[in-house]
Formats: structure tokens, C-alpha cells, sequence
């Protein structure tokens, strides 16, 4: 800043100057016009600014507001004082320095008595005072204006006129202006009245020259007539209202008060040059001079108080405003201090945080809905609801909410006020900070209504309740007065009621339900998260909820990409926009921190982005957030803590959405002591509204209706990550965590999900060991003879066909209308259905050590005891109706069987390697019965687990077991991959096959299955095997089934089966001639089996590799050409049959003789085959001519 300019005034200079100007009021005391008229007094500028400077802003305040609004403010002389804007114009060696600070000019005394100039800026007065002369033109001799004629002008009034007592024209005006009670004094005079006028220094300023001459030529004049005295006094009055055109000190560019001062310069020039030129001419006294003009002067002088005072009146009214201002500048500065100086700008700063991530189209469905509309336009008050889960993007959507209002109520007369606050998890949630947030935001919007908050804050404050600002009670009762006696509409918006606590939440509400009743103009909208406590405040409100939309989760995650990510390139872009959109399901939070992590990782390149996506990491940001949910909620309290805990590991890991009492129910037996046996013990300790609110930011929208609805859901998946993997190093207390050793030393997360799998799976096993649950059946008789009614009948209706189930059909479509009951009707309480439908499924997850106690499932699982019975029955009624949707007989199940179907491998092996099989709570044989449950509903990998496990290897290491894997893989006419496990068994048995001897019944059996499986691993094994080779191909006799089902080597068995690839597949290994050659007890080889069917397949594969058979004859001298003959098949199969045998004995003279072909021949005349007669016949002559 340049020592020749002044700052800009602040607000404390605006007090002092304000101060001053009520100090020099009208109404000054005597006492202070003595101190203005004495010679030698202090500078009242100075006086003034050390006064003000060391009163408190309150205390002005107070002093401000005791003073009233009154409109009779005049603007008092000070003739001291020094203008403050601008730089001064010259300065006056000798006679006066001008000290300059930050805020003020004092004006310092001269050596010489009575005698001050002050420094003025030149931009005001003077350019005015330029102007004015221009505007006189021609009309003024701009010679007679310097300051040495000014001078020689004071020197002619000092001499002109003088009396007998040597008094001088202008000492006599100054005597007779006091004898008519002129206060002189009291005027803002351009010289001192003390001093001669020869005493009075000349000055190079033009514009403090004239109006010294004027105000000299006016005293000496005024003694010419009593009215003209009187004029004079008027003038001398009005010229004082020059100096303040500054306005207090305020340096403004204000036209009008330039056009005023213009005017005013102009009238003071005419009068100047008129008194001049009278002086000038000297042809008569002065005073007569006067008397004997014609008028000029008083014309002049009528004028001037004429433009005066329009100068005066302008200056006034600028002044007023400028009062104004710093008198609302002290209720900003005191409503601040009182209330909070910080709480609007937060306010607006989280407003364009939440503007800057806003994509408006994801908004707009709010002002489609039909409850907006029906609130918007309503005449009477209304509230609105707006409830969204946790990141459904709630503040963003109020946001949208209050600029919409904003621009629409510009539009509307009278225009509506907006109140908006969002609350957050601090102190902005507090009612407090919201009622001093709301208030504060009306004084801003109504600048009328801070004098009356003044009012009413100071009145308590004299009243003794020193804090006001600190009791949310007072503040209510002020927002509630206040707002009911607004004459315009008030939107009132409020986001984020769920992050009140609670007593400020219920005072909350409380307040603008009792305005809702009082103002009729008052709109509400209100958001937050579903929660039970907070619906039930709300009742009756009209709610829209914000479910999940995937076009708005599109639109979302383009606007977040778009913002965050703009600088990757449009594929990469669109790659992660397609991702998050399908993932978000409606969690617009976790969008927006997907896409910050994708930010921090500085990834660029499609693969890494890909990459980065296909794992999709919970991101770090919303864990943290996730982490603060739970210790907001669970609180501090341990017990609390393992409540919340356990019910969102249940909801972590549940099969199916819960309902809020199975959820309860589970809560309680998870968190009870051991000793609780029974149903009633648990209902005891069900606390569903505890549960309820302590998870309440984790669980989508819930229907707090009805408590059995299947409804509470983790709000998203991020929610299930969180709960997985980071919510125990979420729980305080937790000190250490159990830790497993990984490759290198190094240390590996413990495997989190497969314990909490086993938490939940230990809660339903030991809720369906409830006391309770083994005493009583599950159906009732009057339930069971129901069963064996049809369902879904209709008396009334001819078309009583059960409707039949479709794999387009839901089971909740097809179960409609039918019979239901309900399991806590028996005494089953609320979690028995989940327990039994899903304890197997949880059963099958259960893998981290250690490992539940067997004996458990055992108990559970106990062969025929009704509690078995009882949840295999609900297992297979997962709604509860009273038709099964398919059979699950606990009679054929124990806890062998159970556990190979649903357990998972360490379950299982556990219990191969630790369980007594031979006591009463397994079925006898239960090592094959868990083999078939496995065979025909479970995963074939069991089958090796059961094979070599120590308590069912001795049971299971036969054919028979291999028999029932073989029978299963022929009835599934789908051959899968997972067979593979089966059969590759055999892989590591060739020791058992050989040592037990039953490795040719195994390949006979395989044959005659046709299993190629079986029967390709045997082969294979085998080439590397001479023992196994040799006790699959050997050649004996078998044991026959029976007497009538004669038994035959593999590939009889696979011949008398019709399986021609087995066959053939036979065919092709080295070693089985003996089995192509192995004739039966009956004499019959493979070609006689094959004359059982008449395959024609079958004989082109067998007749090339053992054509000595063809002539072979059975026990009853048949062969194989007679069978096919005599055999009732089709014709074209008898046919082709027979052609190929008879063109292998074309080729093979052994195979058939001429006599065996004639044998045939006749014996096809007798039979009249006509067409075989016609074949043998060719085939006869065929053999001649060869």
C-alpha cells in the first residue's frame, strides 16, 4: 500500500466513526459545546476514536440497539475530523501532519493555537468543485478562486467598515449572529472564529478557499437585516453538510451525492463571486451594499439552502444506510458468536460436496412420484419422508431436493423461504447444532428477524440464563414463535434424521410435528434410513423409498467415472461403468468408492482395470466406514457388541433372507449360556427389537409389520465382504487374533468365513436339539390325515386337476392357495424352519479348526428318532406347506449318510475316522445306505472316502459296492465328468482285485453293464499288471447266478447285453481270446448269445474275430446261423444277422461246412422263411462256384 492511500475502513472503525456521530448529536450536552467553542481543545476525532476503541462490540451493541431504529438521525458538525478516503490533496508544511494507520487519520494540532487543517481527499470534494466551475463557465473569473486572492480578501473584510472599537465588519456578523442565537460553535465552520482573519494561513486547496471565503463573506454580511441574518445562519448551517459527503468515512462512488454537491459548489461559487465583486467595488459600506442590492445575494443565499438541504437530505439517507449496515453487521457479529460462526458455511460446503458427485438424472424419479406432488402442491402444511439404506445416495437426492425447491420458488409469489441441514455421525446430528444451524439460516433468509432474535437473547441474558445459545429448548421455542408468525411458505429440509442420537432425534421430531399442526405454510421433507423407531415417529407420513434401480446405478457410475476416472480412455471407462453398474445394487457409496480405490491403484491399462474388477477388493474406504457403523451402533457395552456381531455373522452367512424373529431367535440362542435346553428358555431371551436396532445401517428396508416376513438382507455386497473378513478386527477388545503359518514363515488370515459358517452352523444344530423338538412330532394327526387330501381343491369348480409344477413356475406360484401351517404352532419356536432347511447347507461350509463335536450331528441325526423326523419333514417343506415338494424319509437316513451327503470333507472324515457305526444311533449296514444316498443325491467323491475310511472300508472294499456304482452310472443316462471319481477307485485297488479274487467278476460285471469306464481302467491297469491281468482274463468258469441264468466271461456278458462297444472295445485287447473263445455250461459261445438278439452290429464285430464259433454247436447241436434262423426278431435283422455270418464262412472254409448250410436251408423251407431261404440259397451257390 502506498503511504499516499488509505486502507478500506473495517468494522471496528465503522463503530468508532458511528460513536462519534452519536456524541456530536443535536442533543449534546452544554458541557460538550463548551469543550467544542474552547480555543484550545482536543481534537474530538481523537477523543472520540480512543472512546469507542475501548468499549467491547457487545457493549456497542447493546448501546446500538437501546439506541432504536429512529429516522431522525441528523448528521452533527466536526470540525475537526479529517475525510479518510482517498489521498489528501496537499499537505501544509507547518501547520498540520496527518498520521495514518490501518483504520484511522487523527488529525494532529499545530504549533499555532487554534488553528487544524485537515488532510482531504481529492476524489471528492474536488472533483465536484471542478465540476461546478465548469458548469459556471464563463459566468466566474476563476482568478479571483487562488489562494492568494483569498488571502487579500480576508484582509479587506478584517478592514473594511471598521467602527469606533476598531470592530471589524466580520467580528461584528460573528456578535450579531450570536445575539440571534446563531450556534456558531456547533458548526462544522471552515475557520476558526477565534482568530483574525489576517491570522488565518492561505491554502493551496481551492475548494477549503472558497468555502473559507464564503463562510467569511457570510458573517460579514449577515449584519445587513435580521431575516437575511437568519438566511446566513441557515447557510453557515448547511455548508457544514459538505463534510460529510464522505458518509461517515465511507469512500463510495454515490452519484447522487456527487449531482447534490455539484449543485451545492455551484450556489456557493455565485454567492462567492457576487460578495466579491461588492467587496471589489468599495463605493459604499458593506452592509449598505447589501441592503441596497437587489436581491442577489438573498436569491443566491435561497437557492443554496435550497440545494443544501437536498445534499443534506441525500447525505442523511446515505448515512441511515450505512448505520443500518453496521447496526446489522453487530447483530452478525453478536447471532455469530452466539450460535456458531462456522455452521452455515459447513452447511453450504457439504451442499456442493454433494453437488460435485450429483448426477441430476438419477434424481429425477423423486419429483415423478406421486408423493412429492401431492406434498408440493398442497396448500396446508404436509410432511415427506425419504428413506433410502445405507448408500442409496439419501443426501445426494436431498441435495436435488432443495435446488429444485430453490429454482422453482423464484417463480412463486410471495417467494418461499428454504431451511435445509444435513446431519452427520458428529455434532451436526445433535439438535442443538441443527436448531442453531436452522435459525441462523432464517436471520440470513429475513434480515428483520435478527433484531428481534437480539431482542429476545438479550432479554435472557438480563433474565439470567447467561447462554441462551447452549439450552436446544429456548432455541426451539424462538425457531417455533418465529416460524409460526412467517406470512410466506417455508421449506424445511432435514437429511439425515438417522444420524441424530436418539434424544435429539426424538426432540426433533417432536418440534416439527408440533409446527406442522401450527403452520399452515410449512413443508417438510425429511430423509433417513428405514429404521423401526424412526417409522413408528413417522406414521402416517407419506415415505418414498429409494430401492435399487439398475438404470439409475448406470447413471451413477458414468457420473462418478466420468469425475474420478476421466483420464482413462473410453473402453477402459466403459468396461468399469458396466461392471459397477451391475455390481451397485443401488449402493451408490460403494460406487463411489469402488471408483476412488480404482484412482489410488493408478491403473490404466485394460487388463489391470480387468484385473482389478474380476476381484473387486472391498474398498478401504467404505471397511473404514463400515467399522464406524458398528461401533456407532453396538456402542461400547461388550454384551451389545457380541449381539451385533453374531446377528450380521448370522445375516453374513445366511442361506435366504431371515425374518426378524428367526434372525432374533438366533441372536439369542447364539448369545445364551450353555445351560439353555429348551424352546421356553430361548423365547426368554428374544429381544427383537434390541437386535434390530443395533445392525439397523447393515439391513436393507425392513417392514417392521410383520415379523415373520422373510425380509432382513445385508443392504450389499460390500456389507457381506465386510462382515466375512473385517468385522472381528472391527470389535474393540479385540486383542489378538488367531493366526495360521503360511508358506515362508510368513503369517495367513484366518480362514474368517469358514468359522462364522460354523457359528451359524452350531446355532442350528443346537436349536434342533431343543428338548422340545424330540418329544413332540412335527404334524399333528388332524395335520397328517390333511396331507393325504389333494391340495389346492376347489369344491366350487368343475376343473379340479392339481395344478402341475414347471420349471417355469415358482415354488411360491405353485404353493399358493395350499394348506400351511406353522412349527412354533407346536411348540417348534421361530427358528426351527431355517434350522432344518438350512443347518445342512451350513453343515457343508464347516471346514476351519476345530471342528464341532460330532456327537452333536449324531444326536441330530439319530436313526428313526422323531427329532430326525421332525426336520427331515420341514427340510422338505421349506415354506410350510403341508405338501412336501419332495421326499426326504428320515427312516432311510442316520448320521453316516447325512454327513456323506451334506457335510463337508473334514465333517466327514472326522467322522469315518472317529464314529462307532455299530451303535444304536446309526442303521445297520450304514456304510452301503450312505453309499447309494451318495450314488443317487450326493457328490461322487464321497464314494473314495467311504471306501477307505477306517470304519466303512471293511464294509465296502467288495463287488457290491462296486455293483451299486455300476447299477447308479447305468440308470443316469447322462454321463458326466464327476463319475470319474468313482470309478477311479479302481486306480488304486489292483492289489484287493487280485488279493480277493474278484477282479474278473468286477470286468464281467462292467461287461455286462457295458460300463467302458470300469471296464478301460481295468484293461489299462492291467497292461501293467500280470497279476491283475491274469485274474481278469481268467478263463474258468464262473459261478452261475442261478440255474436258469447261465454266466459267461466278459465279453459273453457284454454280448448277452447288447453292449456292441464294450464288445468291440474287448475285442481290441491283447489277452481275451479266452473270453471270445469261453463257451458256457450250455455249450454256448458268444455267437449263440448273440443269436438272442439278432444284433446285426453285434455279429459283424464278433463273426471276423472268431470264426471257428460260427460252427459251433450248443448242448442242443444248434449253432449260431440256426438261432439266428429260428430267433422271432425282424425280419431285417434275422436278415443282416445271418448275411454276416455267411460272409465270414465265404472267406473261412472252418467256419461253415456245405452241410451245415444245407442243414440251415432246410430248415428255413420248413419254417417257409421265404426270403432267408432265397439268402441261404445265394449264399449256397456262391460257396459251390468258390
Amino acid at each position: 500500500m502506498s503511504p499516499t492511500s488509505l486502507p478500506r475502513e473495517g468494522f471496528r472503525l465503522k463503530l468508532r466513526r458511528l460513536n462519534l456521530f452519536r456524541q456530536r448529536s443535536e442533543n449534546s450536552s452544554p458541557e460538550t459545546s463548551a469543550i467544542a467553542a474552547s480555543p484550545n481543545r482536543p481534537s474530538t476525532h481523537a477523543s472520540s476514536t480512543r472512546h469507542t476503541s475501548s468499549s467491547t462490540p457487545s457493549d456497542t451493541a447493546v448501546a446500538l440497539d437501546q439506541a432504536g431504529e429512529s429516522t431522525n438521525l441528523t448528521i452533527m458538525p466536526e470540525g475537526d475530523s479529517a475525510p479518510q478516503n482517498g489521498p489528501p490533496s496537499t499537505t501544509v508544511s507547518g501547520t498540520a501532519v496527518a498520521s495514518t494507520s490501518a483504520s484511522i487519520i487523527e488529525v494532529v494540532p499545530t504549533p499555532e493555537p487554534g488553528i487544524e487543517v485537515a488532510v482531504t481527499p481529492s476524489d471528492l470534494w474536488s472533483k465536484a468543485y471542478r465540476e461546478a466551475v465548469q458548469n459556471m463557465g464563463q459566468d466566474v473569473d476563476v482568478a479571483i478562486l487562488k489562494g492568494e486572492n483569498i488571502a487579500q480578501l480576508f484582509k479587506e473584510l478584517e478592514g473594511v467598515d471598521k467602527d469606533a472599537a476598531d470592530e471589524s465588519v466580520f467580528l461584528r456578523g460573528v456578535k450579531y449572529l450570536h445575539s440571534i442565537q446563531v450556534p456558531l460553535e456547533r458548526f462544522k465552520l471552515a475557520l476558526d472564529l477565534t482568530v483574525p482573519l489576517t491570522a488565518l494561513e492561505p491554502t493551496t486547496s481551492t475548494v477549503f478557499g472558497v468555502i473559507r471565503g464564503v463562510t467569511a463573506v457570510a458573517i460579514s454580511i449577515s449584519t445587513a437585516d435580521l431575516d437575511f441574518a437568519k438566511k446566513i445562519g441557515e447557510m453557515l448551517e448547511q455548508i457544514s453538510y459538505i463534510d460529510d459527503c464522505d458518509i461517515l468515512g465511507q469512500r463510495e462512488n454515490r452519484a447522487d451525492i456527487h449531482r447534490a454537491l455539484v449543485s451545492v459548489y455551484q450556489k456557493l461559487l455565485e454567492f462567492y463571486v457576487s460578495a466579491y465583486e461588492f467587496l471589489s467595488k468599495r463605493r459604499t459600506k458593506l452592509v449598505l451594499a447589501v441592503v441596497l442590492d437587489t436581491g442577489t445575494l438573498p436569491d443566491i443565499v435561497k437557492d443554496f439552502l435550497k440545494q443544501a438541504e437536498h445534499l443534506r437530505n441525500i447525505v442523511v439517507k446515505a448515512t441511515l444506510e450505512i448505520v443500518q449496515d453496521i447496526k446489522a453487521m453487530l447483530y452478525d457479529e453478536k447471532i455469530s458468536q452466539w450460535l456458531g460462526r462456522d455452521k452455515l458455511s459447513q452447511q453450504s460446503l457439504r451442499h456442493v460436496d454433494l453437488l460435485s458427485v450429483r448426477a441430476d438424472s438419477a434424481c429425477e424419479f423423486l419429483l415423478e412420484k406421486p408423493e412429492f406432488k401431492n406434498w408440493y402442491q398442497a396448500l396446508d402444511s404436509q410432511q415427506l419422508a425419504i428413506l433410502g439404506d445405507t448408500g442409496s445416495g439419501k443426501s445426494v437426492m436431498m441435495g436435488f431436493l432443495i435446488d429444485q425447491l430453490s429454482q422453482r420458488r423464484h417463480h412463486q409469489l410471495p417467494r418461499p423461504l428454504i431451511l435445509y441441514h444435513y446431519c452427520q455421525n458428529d455434532e451436526t446430528g445433535h439438535a442443538l447444532y441443527v436448531l442453531s444451524s436452522l435459525i441462523l439460516s432464517l436471520l440470513q433468509q429475513c434480515e428483520g428477524l435478527k433484531k428481534p432474535f437480539f431482542d429476545w437473547y438479550t432479554e435472557d441474558l438480563r433474565s439470567g440464563n447467561f447462554e441462551p445459545s447452549t439450552n436446544v429448548h429456548k432455541l426451539v421455542g424462538f425457531f417455533q414463535r418465529t416460524v409460526e408468525e412467517l406470512d410466506r411458505p417455508l421449506f424445511l429440509v432435514v437429511d439425515g434424521l438417522d444420524e441424530c442420537d436418539r434424544g435429539s432425534r426424538n426432540l426433533l421430531l417432536k418440534s416439527l410435528q408440533g409446527l406442522s399442526q401450527k403452520t399452515s405454510g410449512l413443508k417438510v421433507v425429511l430423509s433417513s434410513r428405514p429404521w423401526s423407531e424412526i417409522l413408528n415417529q413417522l406414521d402416517g407420513v407419506p415415505k418414498i423409498y429409494i430401492d435399487a434401480d439398475p438404470e439409475r446405478d448406470r447413471i451413477i457410475a458414468e457420473k462418478t467415472v466420468e469425475t474420478e476416472l476421466a483420464y482413462l480412455s473410453v473402453d477402459v471407462k466403459q468396461l468399469v461403468v458396466e461392471r459397477l453398474s451391475s455390481f451397485a445394487q443401488g449402493s451408490a457409496i460403494w460406487t463411489q468408492m469402488t471408483v476412488r480405490a480404482i484412482f489410488k491403484s493408478q491403473y490404466r491399462a485394460h487388463g489391470r482395470i480387468k484385473k482389478f474388477l474380476d476381484n473387486m477388493p472391498l474398498p478401504q474406504d467404505l471397511s473404514k466406514l463400515y467399522a464406524g457403523l458398528f461401533i456407532r451402533c453396538a456402542g461400547e457395552d461388550p454384551e451389545a457388541q457380541n449381539m451385533a456381531a453374531t446377528a450380521l455373522e448370522i445375516l453374513g452367512t445366511a442361506r435366504r433372507r431371515l425374518s426378524i424373529l428367526e434372525l432374533a431367535w438366533a441372536v439369542a440362542l447364539g448369545t445364551a449360556d450353555p445351560d439353555v435346553t429348551t424352546v421356553a428358555e430361548v423365547a426368554e431371551l428374544v429381544d427383537d427389537q434390541s437386535v434390530m436396532a443395533v445392525i439397523q445401517p447393515f439391513v436393507a428396508g425392513i417392514d417392521f409389520s410383520d415379523l415373520k416376513k422373510r425380509q432382513v438382507i445385508v443392504v450389499h455386497q460390500s456389507v457381506k465382504e465386510f462382515i466375512l473378513n473385517e468385522l472381528v478386527f472391527s470389535r474393540p477388545g479385540l486383542q489378538s487374533v488367531e493366526e495360521f503359518p503360511a508358506a515362508g514363515g510368513k503369517t495367513a488370515a484366518p480362514p474368517i468365513a469358514s468359522k462364522l459358517e460354523t457359528k451359524i452352523f452350531n446355532i442350528c444344530v443346537r436349536y434342533l436339539l431343543l428338548e422340545e423338538i424330540n418329544h413332540v412330532p412335527l404334524f399333528s394327526d388332524e395335520q397328517i390325515a390333511i396331507q393325504e387330501l389333494p391340495q389346492d381343491l376347489d369344491l366350487f369348480s368343475d376343473d379340479n386337476d392339481a395344478a402341475a409344477y414347471t420349471t417355469d413356475c415358482s415354488w411360491e406360484n405353485w404353493e399358493e392357495g395350499m394348506i400351511r401351517y406353522d412349527p412354533a404352532d407346536r411348540g417348534f419356536g421361530e427358528l426351527f424352519v431355517y434350522a432344518s432347511c438350512h443347518w445342512i447347507n451350513h453343515f457343508g461350509s464347516v471346514a476351519a479348526e476345530p471342528l464341532p463335536d460330532l456327537r452333536s450331528v449324531e444326536k441330530l441325526c439319530q436313526a428313526n428318532s422323531t427329532r430326525l423326523h421332525n426336520w427331515t419333514s420341514q427340510n422338505s417343506r421349506p415354506d410350510c406347506v403341508v405338501q412336501a415338494r419332495f421326499e426326504f424319509d428320515g427312516s432311510l437316513y442316520d448320521p453316516l449318510s447325512i454327513t456323506s451327503l451334506y457335510g463337508s470333507d473334514e465333517m466327514l472324515l472326522k467322522m469315518l475316522e472317529t464314529s462307532e457305526f455299530e451303535s444304536h444311533k446309526f442303521l445297520s449296514n450304514t456304510a452301503m445306505l450312505a453309499v447309494d444316498q451318495v450314488l443317487q443325491w450326493g457328490d461322487l467323491c464321497r464314494l473314495r472316502m467311504l471306501f477307505f475310511g477306517r470304519g466303512t472300508g471293511c464294509h465296502l472294499q467288495n463287488l457290491e459296492f462296486f455293483h451299486h456304482i455300476i447299477d447308479s452310472w447305468r440308470f443316469n443316462k447322462n454321463y458326466s465328468q464327476d463319475w470319474d471319481a468313482a470309478f477311479d477307485i479302481i486306480n488304486d485297488i489292483p492289489d484287493i482285485l487280485v488279493r480277493e479274487g474278484w477282479g474278473n467278476e468286477l470286468l464281467c460285471l462292467a461287461a455286462s453293464q457295458g460300463c467302458l469306464p470300469v471296464i478301460e481302467r481295468l484293461m489299462k491297469i492291467a497292461q501293467q499288471n500280470i497279476d491283475l491281468r491274469q485274474e481278469i482274463l481268467r478263463g474258468p468258469q464262473r459261478q452261475p447266478r442261478s440255474l436258469t441264468n447261465q454266466v459267461h466271461q466278459s465279453i459273453g456278458e457284454a454280448v448277452l447285453a447288447g453292449h456292441v462297444g464294450a464288445v468291440e472295445y474287448l475285442l481290441e485287447q491283447e489277452g481275451t481270446e479266452t473270453h471270445l473263445q469261453h463257451r458256457n455250461a450250455n455249450g454256448e459261445n458268444v455267437l449263440h448269445l448273440a443269436s438272442m438278439q439278432c444284433n446285426p452290429a453285434m455279429f459283424w464285430a464278433l463273426a471276423p474275430r472268431f470264426p471257428n464259433g460260427i460252427s459251433q454247436r450248443d448242448c442242443q447241436g444248434k449253432t449260431a446261423l440256426m438261432r439266428v434262423v429260428e430267433n422271432s426278431s425282424t425280419s431285417q435283422n434275422r436278415i443282416e444277422s445271418a448275411q454276416a455270418l455267411l460272409c465270414v464262412s465265404t472267406t473261412d472254409q472252418n467256419a461253415l461246412s456245405t452241410k451245415d448250410q444245407q442243414e440251415v436251408l432246410q430248415m428255413t423251407k420248413r419254417m417257409h422263411d421265404e426270403e432267408m431261404c432265397n439268402l441261404l440259397t445265394q449264399f449256397s451257390q456262391v460257396s459251390l462256384n468258390g
